[in-house]
C-alpha cells in the first residue's frame, strides 16, 4: 500500500478542432492534462471529466492505438508510467423543482465510457460539449452509471449554482432514494468549502470527501488534491478507497482555504460587493436588496445540523494550501526555476524545505511558499464568481486587502 496524489476532477477545452469546455483553456487536451500531470504537476491519478464527447473518445482511441496510452488492469489509461487518467463524464441534471446539478461518473473502460456516451446521446442535444444537461433526475443518471459499471459523484456539492445542495436540496436524501444515497461513495467538496464545513450535515458523515481543482487550465490541475492510499493508481483500487475497503482511503484532503473559492460568501450583484456579515446573509447589508448571490457558507449555516462541524473518525484533517499559482510574486519565471530544480509542484509543495527553496527563489519568495503550503497567508473572502486572494505581504492586513477590491 502506498499513497498517490489525485486530483479528480480536471476538463478539457479541444479535442482536435472541436471545442469542448466552452470556458476552459483551448491547450487543456486530453494528451496535455496528461503531460502536465507528469511533467510538472506531480498529480499520479487524474480524474478527466469530458471523455464522453465523442470528440474525445476518438481522440481517446488515437492515443492508445498509438501506444501514447495503455488500458491497465483494474481499470484506467496509464501514460508514460507516471499517470494513469481515470475517464469521467460531468453531466447536468434536473430535479422536479427545477433545480440543477453536476455530477461526475467514473469508468474503468473505454468501452464502458463510450457505452455511456452512446446512451446518454438520447437525452443530450449536444453530446460534444462538457457538462451538458441531460433532462434527467440525479436519481436517474446514477442508476444508468451503475448498470454500466462506473461510480457515481455529486460534484461541488455546495456552490449557488448547479449543486445539489446549493441549487435543489437541502439533503441528498431529497435527492436520491435509501439504496442509491447507501450506494454514492464520496462528494465534491468544491473549491469553496472544505470538511469542517460539510461535517455540519449529519448525512455526510459515512461519505468520503474529495477536493478536486476543476482545472478548466493546465496551470489550475492540482489547486485542490486527494492523497489516497491504495495498492496501485487504478480505477478498481480508487473504487475501493472512495468506499473505504481493504485499507484503502483517502489520507489527505489539500485544497485552498474556502474564503479563496469564488462562491463562499453571499454577493449583492447590485453594490458588486461580497457581504462581510455573519452568516447566514439573504439581503444585502449595505443596500437591503435582494439580488444577491447566495454563498457556500451562508447556505451551509442556513441548512446544517450542527452548529460546529462533528467528523467521523475516518475523516482526515482537511489541510489549508495556496497553490502556487495563487502566491504573491510567483510568475512563469520563478516557477519554471522551482520545477526545474524540484521537479514537479508536489515535491516543491510537500518536501522542499525553506533553505532548498531560498537557494533558488529567494528567502522572500521562499517564505511566501512556506506561508501558502501551511496556510498561513492572510486573506480575502471571495464570491458572486470572484475568487478571494492572498495578501501580497504575509504582513499586509484585511482592511488593506478590501480596499484595493
Amino acid at each position: 500500500m502506498r499513497s498517490f496524489y489525485c486530483d479528480l476532477h480536471i476538463h478539457i477545452g479541444r479535442a482536435g478542432e472541436q471545442p469542448v469546455k466552452i470556458t476552459a483553456a483551448r491547450d487543456l487536451t486530453f494528451a496535455n492534462i496528461a503531460r502536465e500531470c507528469a511533467t510538472r504537476k506531480g498529480i499520479e491519478l487524474a480524474g478527466i471529466v469530458d471523455c464522453a464527447s465523442p470528440a474525445v473518445l476518438a481522440e481517446i482511441r488515437g492515443l492508445i492505438k498509438s501506444g501514447e496510452m495503455t488500458e491497465i488492469p483494474g481499470g484506467g489509461l496509464r501514460y508514460r508510467d507516471q499517470v494513469t487518467v481515470i475517464l469521467g463524464a460531468e453531466l447536468e441534471t434536473q430535479e422536479a423543482n427545477g433545480g440543477l446539478s453536476h455530477h461526475v461518473s467514473y469508468f474503468p473502460t473505454v468501452a464502458q465510457l463510450a457505452e455511456f456516451s452512446a446512451r446518454l446521446s438520447k437525452y443530450v442535444s449536444n453530446m460534444q460539449l462538457s457538462s451538458q444537461q441531460c433532462h434527467l433526475p440525479a436519481q436517474q443518471l446514477f442508476e444508468i452509471t451503475g448498470a454500466i459499471g462506473g461510480v457515481f459523484l455529486p460534484a461541488h456539492a455546495f456552490t449557488p449554482h448547479k449543486s445539489p445542495y446549493g441549487a435543489c436540496v437541502r439533503r441528498l436524501s431529497e435527492m436520491f432514494d435509501r439504496r442509491a444515497l447507501a450506494r454514492i461513495p464520496a462528494i465534491e467538496l468544491g473549491l469553496s468549502a472544505d470538511s469542517y464545513l460539510a461535517d455540519r450535515l449529519a448525512e455526510l458523515s459515512e461519505k468520503t470527501l474529495l477536493s478536486n481543482s476543476d482545472a478548466h487550465s493546465l496551470p489550475k490541475i492540482g489547486r485542490e488534491y486527494n492523497v489516497i492510499e491504495m495498492e496501485a493508481p487504478s480505477f478498481s483500487e480508487l473504487a475501493m478507497a472512495l468506499r473505504r475497503e481493504g485499507g484503502r482511503r483517502v489520507t489527505h484532503n489539500f485544497g485552498l482555504d474556502p474564503r479563496l473559492g469564488k462562491y463562499h460568501r453571499t454577493y449583492c450583484v447590485r453594490c458588486d460587493r461580497i457581504e462581510q456579515a455573519p452568516p447566514p446573509v439573504y439581503r444585502c447589508s449595505q443596500c437591503g436588496g435582494d439580488e444577491v448571490v447566495k454563498g457556500v457558507l451562508d447556505r451551509i449555516v442556513e441548512i446544517q445540523d450542527h452548529d460546529a462541524p462533528r467528523p467521523p473518525e475516518h475523516r482526515p484533517a482537511y489541510q489549508y494550501q495556496v497553490p502556487l499559482q495563487f502566491v504573491p510574486k510567483i510568475g512563469p519565471v520563478s516557477l519554471n526555476k522551482l520545477l526545474n530544480r524540484f521537479g514537479n509542484e508536489m515535491t516543491v509543495l510537500h518536501a522542499a524545505t525553506l533553505d532548498d527553496l531560498r537557494s533558488v527563489v529567494g528567502g522572500d519568495l521562499a517564505r511566501k511558499i512556506v506561508a501558502a503550503r501551511s496556510g498561513e497567508l492572510p486573506l480575502l473572502p471571495g464570491g458572486g464568481g470572484r475568487y478571494g486572494r492572498a495578501a501580497a505581504d504575509v504582513g499586509e492586513t484585511q482592511l488593506d486587502l478590501a480596499m484595493e477590491m
